[in-house]
């Protein structure tokens, strides 16, 4: 079997509003084509215009290669010699982000080839399954300009999600910083209000997280503020201050008892290795496509394992990052979640509408796949409608 073709389909919602913040508005597909007639698909959580550039763009000399082109002849089977193919082609263009990103979509289209090829799901080809169901929790972010609205919108919404099946939930808590939605500003103190909100919302029977994502300037001022939560039961605060402020990690791990997560911009199994040593954090979040495919997410499965650590993976993408997930939780026995929003719980038409079959949630789990590959199907109608309106909008922005 060899590879003939890669490509890439840049799409955007209709509904597409700069100030949400989310990445659930755009998506870049990539199908890799085989001559056995054989596609694969994947997708990633980034710029699409970026990423496809990654992807498409011709090389220029031995580190400095476009991955379609290291791709094009190559055995779509051979995925950790095309992994390491790909990183050591493309070095000297970014051995982290957007580069790291793009490799990510394809990985999972490679592996979503094999299990077509070989006629079992990604999960059994991964190892095996350690679990017979996976556990989705409600990743929830009400898009609200006014902070009433916000906090009101964000406990219904949890309350829902239990009346739902779920038996956990993500509050996305986004006061302020880089994720503030529709221009929301409110001190820090505010956050509270919203957590406690949704707490009494669901009851105490019910798991809660929370992600901050990354609205504390460092770990002394988010001190002040989540010290008031410990009467909450929060099963971990995620990426509560900057990123790269990993000393501020280790002492918010120190300091407190909530468990601290982070890692969902994270690229490639070095850049957790570091996390783990220095941000000292309990749960690692690696998102499947962002940290180089499901072939890198489970080098980092490995490391967090190691360690002893939780292992719950971002996703805010649509069905095809949802699919990897579940394969790759299936065969990670530290994974206890992953992030899950169905269509009913978004407000994405993109999200809604590119799967021929929406993945479901039954009695608060979500069964083991099945179908080969990934087990997704894309719907072609909806994904050219998708692009479309992609393309409309650079001409506008070209005009």
């Amino acid at each position: 079997m060899k590879i003939t073709e890669v490509e890439c389909f840049v799409l955007l919602d209709p509904k597409m509003n700069v100030l949400a913040t989310s990445s659930a508005q755009d998506d870049i597909i990539v199908i890799i084509h085989t001559d056995e007639g054989i596609t694969g698909v994947g997708e990633t959580d980034v710029n699409p215009w970026m990423a496809k550039a990654c992807i498409m763009a011709p090389g220029t000399h031995t580190m400095g290669q476009g991955i379609r082109e290291m791709l094009i002849g190559e055995d779509p089977l051979q995925i950790d010699y095309l992994w390491q193919k790909m990183y050591e082609g493309s070095a000297q263009n970014g051995r982290r982000g957007v580069m790291i990103n793009a490799i990510g979509a394809i990985d999972i289209a490679l592996h979503d080839i094999r299990g077509k090829k070989l006629g079992k799901p990604c999960h059994e080809l991964l190892g095996g399954a350690k679990k017979d169901f996976i556990m989705p929790y409600a990743s929830l972010q009400p898009e609200c300009s006014s902070f009433e609205d916000y906090k009101n919108s964000l406990a219904a919404w949890a309350k829902r999600a239990k009346e739902m099946g779920y038996r956990a939930a993500k509050a996305e808590c986004t006061l302020d910083g880089p994720y503030a939605h529709m221009g929301l500003r409110e001190p820090h103190h505010r956050m509270t209000e919203v957590v406690e909100a949704v707490r009494e919302a669901v009851g105490e029977d019910f798991t809660l997280m929370v992600d901050a994502q990354y609205a504390f300037s460092d770990a002394p001022t988010c001190l002040q503020t989540i010290r008031d939560w410990q009467d909450f039961d929060i099963y971990f605060l995620e990426a509560p201050i900057p990123m790269d402020d990993l000393e501020g990690y280790r002492r918010l791990s120190e300091e407190q008892n909530i468990p601290i997560a982070a890692g969902e911009w994270l690229a490639t199994r070095f850049e957790f290795e570091e996390l783990i040593y220095r941000g000292n954090v309990a749960v690692v979040q690696p998102d499947i496509a962002r940290v180089g495919g499901l072939t890198e997410a489970c080098r980092v499965a490995d490391m967090a394992r190691r360690h002893n650590l939780k292992l719950v993976p971002h996703l805010w993408k649509t069905g095809v990052s949802i699919a990897a997930a579940i394969h790759f939780s299936a065969v990670t026995e530290i994974c206890p979640f992953i992030e899950f929003l169905p269509s009913a719980l978004c407000e994405s038409t993109l999200r809604k509408e590119l799967l021929v079959e929406d993945i479901l949630m039954k009695d608060g789990v979500l069964d083991l796949p099945s179908k080969p590959g990934i087990g997704v199907e894309l719907d072609m109608e909806a994904l050219l409608r998708f692009e479309k309106t992609a393309s409309e909008a650079v001409a506008k922005i070209n005009l």
